[in-house]
């Protein structure tokens, strides 16, 4: 009897893991793709968005054109997991069982109980969520004067943040909107827990694109109009964007595996494998050990991408009942877009005069960056029409 193995996401873990069970398996098992947008979309990306929505069009990729004809496609969210079962119910009541099941739909923003966040907030994780941001910053630029120009406040400085503060800041300059664009951080530098050179490159762009910014503080609560920090400043916003962390998906919650009891984030092994045989995690949704670290590989897109070709491989290990194989993230360093400028940090094969640097060659970098995981999910072409535009 065939094995059915099923991918839960269509994120980088996902859409990589499928290419990767494709090719691995080639026919040998019934593999189906569950996810609940219809396409994949180059994340890391999707900021550019914010500036021009056209953007859309090369950093998002249906999934009838990535997958192989044998692979069956389920459009739907996943509500539960039942492991007893080995069962995966959707949102309209329909289930998927599987005999190996890869848990790899990513996670959703975390407000940390930060009273009004959540409501009052708007977020980047999927393409609907640039575009939202791009209508809402173009609505109240037309509706604010030089006078009394639009307040937008991006909450959290970490790579998503800064990029977004970048891509707004683009915006308003090429539109000569009258937008006031603040960055807000609780701890004491941007891009937090990092290396000072870098913080002190990304702090010089943001403040080159009149970006204040505003740290040492966090975000205490949020109402209809204003963002409160710590326990004596106000912000009165018109846009706010919150980028501050993230959690698990509620689905995660619903698995019998273990997990992070607060942000149910799956604990994997660095096999992918969970602590049930027939369940793996990668990406964002889980806590992935790493041999001879006491911290999980980090939830970023190039431990994703690294992860899902050694995933795709465990998993047809473990219908052949073969050993697993241990996969350890390797950092390939760091590159991060403000607008048109980028930073480029310890970057694998690239010799410089300096660890940090910005200008042509880290914009260049962080262009290739994008262009080499199109090209690998969705070939030559794809990757040579979107490189105008990262």
């Amino acid at each position: 009897m065939t094995d059915d193995v099923v991918v839960l996401g269509s994120g980088y873990a996902g859409a990589g893991a499928i290419k990767q069970l494709e090719a691995e398996l080639d026919g040998e098992a019934d593999l189906t793709w569950v996810s609940d947008v219809d396409h994949h979309l180059v994340l890391h990306e999707s900021h550019r968005c914010i500036r021009d929505p056209t953007v859309k069009e090369k950093i998002t990729f249906p999934i009838a054109d990535l997958k192989a004809p044998t692979t069956r496609f389920v459009h739907g969210r996943v509500e539960t997991i039942d492991v007893d079962d080995r069962e995966v119910t959707l949102a309209d009541d329909s289930t998927v069982g599987y005999d190996y099941l890869l848990v790899g739909f990513g996670s959703k923003t975390a407000f940390f109980g930060i009273d009004g966040l959540k409501n009052y907030s708007l977020t980047l994780k999927n393409l609907e969520d640039a575009l939202e941001i791009n209508d809402a910053i173009t609505e109240a630029a037309r509706e604010a004067s030089r006078s009394e120009p639009a307040q937008v406040i991006v909450g959290g400085a970490g790579l998503s943040g800064i990029q977004s503060a970048g891509e707004i800041a683009e915006f308003r300059d090429a539109n000569r909107a009258p937008i006031d664009i603040h960055l807000v951080e609780g701890l004491d530098n941007v891009f937090p827990n990092n290396d000072p050179v870098v913080q002190a490159k990304l702090r010089k762009l943001l403040q080159e694109k009149d970006v204040a910014i505003h740290t040492g503080e966090f975000i205490g609560g949020v109402d209809a109009d204003t963002v409160y920090i710590g326990e004596d400043d106000e912000l009165d916003y018109d846009v706010l964007l919150w980028t501050g962390g993230i959690t698990g998906q509620d689905a995660a919650a619903t698995a019998d595996v273990d997990q992070d009891e607060r942000s149910h984030r799956i604990q994997s092994a660095s096999t992918f494998q969970t602590s049930d045989e027939r369940i793996f995690a990668i990406g964002d949704a889980a806590l992935i050990d790493q041999p001879g670290d006491e911290h999980p590989a980090p939830p970023t897109a190039q431990a994703a991408w690294q992860a899902a070709e050694v995933a795709g491989e465990n998993i047809a290990r473990a219908i052949r009942g073969h050993p697993l194989e241990e996969w350890e993230y390797e950092d390939m360093g760091t590159l991060i877009s403000v607008g048109d400028k980028a930073v480029a940090h310890n970057v694998t094969g690239v010799r410089t005069f300096a660890d940090t640097f910005g200008g042509p060659v880290a914009k260049q970098l962080k262009k290739a960056a994008a262009v080499r995981w199109i090209n690998k999910i969705a070939g030559m072409k794809a990757a040579a029409n979107a490189y105008p535009d990262m």
